[in-house]
This record gives C-alpha cells, sequence and structure tokens, in this order.
C-alpha cells in the first residue's frame, strides 16, 4: 500500500535522518538552528506528531533508546530504506517541478485599483517598511549562518527565500514609484471628468 504523500515537515525530519540516526529533541534543535521554520510550518507538538506518523509508515524506525541521568527517555529513530525511497522520489519532485502557487500577494496587486489611489500608496509603504526591515534580519541571519560554521548547502532555501524578499522590495519600491509618478496611471486618472447635467440644464440649453 502506498504511503500518504510527504508532508512538508515529513521531508524535513527526513531530510534530517538522511543524515543520521536522532532523536527528536535533536532534531528541533536543528530545525532552530537551520532556521527550518522559515520554509516549513513547525508547531508545538507537530513534530512530534510527524514522527509518530512515519513510523507508523514505516518510513522511519527505532534504532536505539537514551537515558541521560534523571530525564526522561529518548527514543532514537532512523531511516528506513522505504523511507529513503520516499523521500528521494519526493525530493526530486520538489526540486525539479514546476508548481502552480498562489501567493496571497498577488490577490493584492490585483485590487490595486479598486482600492484607489490613497489607500494603495498607503499599503504599499507600509508593504516596503515591513520588508526593508525583513531583508535587514535577514542578513544578520545569513552571517550568524555563516559564522557559525553552517555547511552552505543546509541553508540553500534560506538563501533562496532572502534573496526572494530582496526582489520583492525592489520590485515594490519601483511599482511605488511608477504609481506615484503616473507612469502606472489608475483608472480614473488622467481621464476627462463627467459632468452631471441636470434636467433644468438640458432644458436651458435646449432654449438658449
Amino acid at each position: 500500500m502506498a504511503s500518504p504523500k510527504l508532508t512538508p515537515l515529513g521531508i524535513a525530519v527526513l531530510e534530517l535522518l538522511h543524515e543520521g540516526p536522532m532523536h527528536p529533541y535533536e532534531m528541533a534543535q536543528l530545525m532552530r538552528e537551520r532556521y527550518v521554520h522559515m520554509r516549513v510550518n513547525v508547531k508545538a507538538g507537530s513534530l512530534y506528531h510527524t514522527v509518530e506518523r512515519l513510523l507508523r509508515d514505516g518510513l522511519i524506525e527505532v534504532v536505539d533508546t537514551q537515558r541521560d541521568g534523571r530525564r526522561p527517555e529518548r527514543t532514537v529513530y532512523g531511516m528506513t530504506q522505504r523511507g529513503l525511497d520516499e523521500f528521494t522520489q519526493r525530493g526530486r519532485e520538489l526540486l525539479g517541478d514546476l508548481a502552480t502557487e498562489f501567493p496571497a500577494y498577488l490577490s493584492g496587486l490585483g485590487v490595486i485599483d479598486e482600492l484607489g489611489r490613497e489607500a494603495s500608496l498607503i499599503e504599499l509603504e507600509h508593504r516596503i517598511t515591513r520588508l526593508r526591515a525583513a531583508v535587514a534580519a535577514d542578513e544578520a541571519v545569513l552571517q550568524r549562518l555563516a559564522e557559525d560554521g553552517t555547511p552552505p548547502i543546509y541553508w540553500l532555501d534560506w538563501r533562496y527565500q532572502c534573496d526572494h524578499r530582496k526582489f520583492e522590495l525592489q520590485w515594490t519600491e519601483r511599482l511605488l514609484d511608477d504609481l506615484r509618478s503616473g507612469r502606472i496611471a489608475f483608472k480614473d486618472e488622467g481621464q476627462p471628468k463627467l459632468t452631471l447635467i441636470t434636467k433644468e440644464d438640458d432644458d436651458e440649453r435646449k432654449t438658449s
């Protein structure tokens, strides 16, 4: 029977176990150190739930148990051959296939004209402020990763996100400038204003 499709967190767990057996606490530590939470939604308890599901599906197995003093016993997991096969297949799909995605920002861009000039410019200014702060934070994280010796192969995903955020910032800054300058006009800009003609005006025009 085929296993359910691997979730992003399931991929992240198998990614770590590909390096060698480890217990969930160690997985959580490495995920924090490598900022995996920036690409995978890791909530409290979700890691342990995912480990249990991978074990149930036969993709991982218990290889050891460890006890450190009075601390609770920790179960060490390793990847099975079936897990390696599933991981490799899904990894190839994720890396090579083009997936259609629906970023929320695109929907926001689609309603700019309906929001109007004033509201749109204000919200774009807010977005740019937040993006600039995020880009500065990204640079600090990249520097920390480089300094602590984390191999670059483990933070390619982070570098991609940082570059993507820089691109979005630059693109949005150009958009804001184009809207302000009129190079991109709102629908009602530059159009002749319609004058409401009343019945009295029409009657006067006809008798003049």
